[in-house]
């Protein structure tokens, strides 16, 4: 009786395995990184070593009627930039989705409608991808937690033929940084269009309570595709609760493949408020085959009427 009783049990335990998939993949990268003045302390070189290992868990089972339900957690390595040294392994926030034809719902530590908008982050020159067309924006919006337990928030998107659309919301919300703003519900929506070679997207969120005024993010997007050249354009209004920071920013993004496995990216970003953050920047890609790469990228820096600084790296990236 106890070896029926061990069997029924063993198979039931092998049959819930192999209905569930675990995947496991990620990328991780190492190099030089300079950055001008980029520490008040003697002792830290503005050239560091820098590096990154990311490593993606996801678990994700589907039903017979063909629902699938997955979660994603995250572990990540990185340097610390401002003393040059080692920094901490983290592990993220967990998130939950569940998907069905063109419909997905994710919860838990998601990404918002801004940070899933089509051509939002462009073409970002450089190893860690230091520059970008967005640099002009302000507005901290809902994004997924690499390092902490990230936002409890929702994340909505439904794709029918040409067109799909977003939204999240997320209570009590959180900045970049991971500080609480408390009391504060933020809200984001989006629409995206793709036609020919052509991809269109439109997003608008705000957050508001808190004691706090409320603040807005309207951001257009256009990306394109011809041959071996690819392009961005950025366009956003940003109402924030820093009226130096209140304003438009734009920016635009290119890549272009030479050929020889070799592509040049160039990022460009400003904003028309006196504390906006501009950058611009061009970088390099050469492909090694079999996911690795050499990568590298200069840029420079200016926030305000503040002096610019200039930022440049170079090492290999290898995806998994």
């Amino acid at each position: 009786m106890k070896k029926v009783l061990f069997a029924t049990t063993a198979l039931i335990a092998t049959a819930g395995v192999a209905a569930a998939e675990v995947k496991f993949g990620g990328y991780g990268r190492f190099g030089i990184g300079y950055q001008e003045d980029r520490s008040t302390n003697d002792n830290v070189s503005d050239t560091i070593l820098i590096s990154r290992f990311r490593l993606n868990i996801d678990a994700n089972v589907e039903t017979d009627g063909g629902v699938e339900f997955s979660a994603r957690v995250r572990m990540q390595a990185d340097e610390n930039a401002s003393t040059g040294e080692a920094g901490s392994a983290n592990l993220s926030g967990a998130r939950f989705s569940v998907i069905y034809g063109g419909l997905r719902v994710d919860a838990g530590n998601v990404s918002g409608a801004f940070d899933n908008l089509a051509n939002y982050y462009g073409n970002e020159p450089g190893l860690e991808s230091f520059i970008g067309q967005y640099s002009g924006v302000d507005y901290d919006f809902l994004t997924f937690s690499s390092t902490g337990a990230g936002a409890n928030a929702v994340f909505f998107q439904y794709a029918v033929g040409d067109f799909a659309f977003g939204a999240s919301y997320d209570e009590n919300t959180t900045n970049n940084g991971g500080t609480a703003l408390g009391g504060t519900d933020q809200w984001d929506i989006s629409a995206t269009y793709n036609f020919n070679n052509f991809t269109a997207a439109l997003a608008y969120g705000q957050t508001t309570g808190g004691g706090i005024e409320k603040s807005t993010l309207t951001v257009l997007t256009l990306g394109a595709e011809f041959g071996n050249f690819s392009g961005t354009i950025f366009v956003a209004d940003d109402d924030v609760n820093v009226d130096a920071e209140n304003g438009t920013a734009y920016g635009l993004s290119a890549a272009y493949n030479l050929g020889a496995a070799t592509t040049l990216t160039f990022a460009y970003g400003d904003g028309s408020a006196d504390n906006d953050t501009r950058q611009y920047g061009i970088g390099a890609i050469y492909d090694l085959g079999g996911g690795a790469s050499l990568r590298g990228g200069i840029g420079d820096t200016k926030v305000g009427d503040a002096d610019s600084t200039i930022r440049a790296d170079f090492g290999a990236r290898f995806d998994f």
